[in-house]
């Protein structure tokens, strides 16, 4: 029967697909009951219930979190650590994006481009914070068509803290090198032996910028030539300020943007979790708050398992920090990864 409206449909004019999402039935089970049309319904549901499932009770508790007034449009990831922070464990990540779904809570995601990232020959380590640094520059749009600011933006690769920013009206080796400069002595950072890693612009490339790095002894690396996208942790973190919803459709002066700049690198260096270090702040990680941070998580995960050891299938989850952090790591030879 189920068969049989479904080839209706499809005569009809409609996608298989579709078809399946309406009787509730996936496209891999409607392929594997037309190869024995004659054979009985095989679903038998579910036979027992998990034993480590959430009761009732423990899943309203999760959904009033996630779309209570604070917590609304928070995603999973960034929810479990900041609940850790507050000493509160409700369910694992995967338990709430499951309910999320289950309820229809996930708002509609903004499509994005995606794009292939070819990685340099050169290898830099950080094993601590102001070891290498990188940067780049952005365009800003205007409510004057054709017209964009730029926004230059330095950052610790190490503990992704943002150390330096501006925004001007052109773009210029010497306004960089002033920010390098700026930056360097507002950190309190001794710039010898420091990393300075960019892409190929002419900004970065000019002859006042290298001279004010080789006079403060930082080392210049820069991405392949003819390379855009050789500089990873700057266009993360530009993808990161111009997806975040409060991002403006347009900068109406220097002045406007230069405060919605310095609110977006308050919040992201104080609040935002950062995936890639154990979600922990780049304040957290640069002055070295993180071990603490991570061991108030760790124990109250192991408190939670030690409560309900039933729910826990695996080891808790990995909240040790991370070591090093590599720019341009190296790739296994073609015959060592086969």
């Amino acid at each position: 029967m189920i068969l049989a409206a479904i080839l209706e449909a499809e005569t009809a004019g409609a996608r298989l697909e579709q078809a399946c999402e309406v009787v509730g039935l996936s496209l891999r089970t409607i392929e594997r009951w037309r190869k024995t049309p004659e054979a009985d319904d095989g679903r038998h549901g579910p036979r027992r219930r998990p034993h480590n499932a959430l009761t009732a009770h423990e899943q309203a508790r999760v959904v009033a979190v996630m779309t209570s007034p604070k917590y609304a449009g928070v995603a999973p990831k960034q929810l479990v650590p900041r609940l850790a922070d507050e000493g509160i464990y409700l369910a694992s990540e995967s338990t709430m994006y499951r309910l999320q779904r289950r309820f229809e809570l996930r708002a509609s995601k903004r499509t994005t481009g995606r794009t292939h990232v070819t990685r340099a020959a050169t290898v830099h380590r950080a094993t601590g914070p102001n070891q290498v640094w990188s940067w780049d520059i952005t365009y800003l749009p205007t409510t004057v068509r054709g017209r964009f600011l730029h926004l230059y933006l330095a950052m610790d690769v190490w503990s992704r803290r943002i150390v330096a920013w501006r925004v001007h009206e052109r773009e210029s080796a010497e306004l960089a090198a002033e920010m390098i400069r700026s930056a360097c002595e507002d950190e309190g950072v001794d710039s010898a032996g420091l990393v300075l890693h960019s892409d190929n612009g002419k900004a970065m490339r000019g002859s006042t910028m290298l001279a004010t790095l080789q006079w403060l002894g930082i080392v210049p690396s820069f991405s392949r030539p003819h390379v855009s996208d050789d500089n990873p942790y700057s266009e993360a973190l530009f993808r990161t300020l111009k997806h975040a919803p409060v991002y403006p459709a347009r900068f109406v002066s220097v002045d406007a943007a230069c405060r919605w700049v310095a609110d977006f690198v308050g919040w992201y260096n104080a609040q935002h979790r950062h995936s890639a270090i154990r979600f922990v702040t780049p304040n957290e990680r640069h002055f070295g708050r993180e071990k603490t941070v991570l061991a108030k998580r760790d124990a109250l995960y192991r408190r939670a398992r030690r409560m309900k050891p039933r729910r826990w299938t695996r080891a808790t989850r990995n909240w040790t920090p991370v070591a090093d952090v590599v720019l341009h790591p190296e790739r296994p030879p073609a015959s060592a990864a086969a």
